[in-house]
């Protein structure tokens, strides 16, 4: 077959299509669910993002005492 097709889809049949949907009361309780999942989400992303931050923190203060002088990195043996 040589070139394609191309179907066309108008206004009136997509007015046409059934879509089902919950009852509103089950919709309020699935969006209830979703905004107390999407709260969990948000407090567990604000956790990692203050313990990668105190990670850095370490990181930086950790370099900057083995640069001064303050720790001796001479002394850790490699395992």
């Amino acid at each position: 077959m040589i070139g394609s097709t191309f179907k066309r889809i108008n206004v009136e049949e997509i007015r046409s299509f059934f879509m089902p949907s919950p009852p509103p009361p089950e919709q309020a309780e699935i969006a209830t669910f979703l905004e107390q999942e999407v709260g969990r989400f948000d407090t567990l992303t604000a956790e990692a993002q203050r313990a990668i931050d105190l990670l850095q923190e370490r990181r930086t203060a950790l370099i900057s005492a083995a640069v001064t002088g303050q720790i001796d990195v001479r002394a850790v043996v490699p395992k």
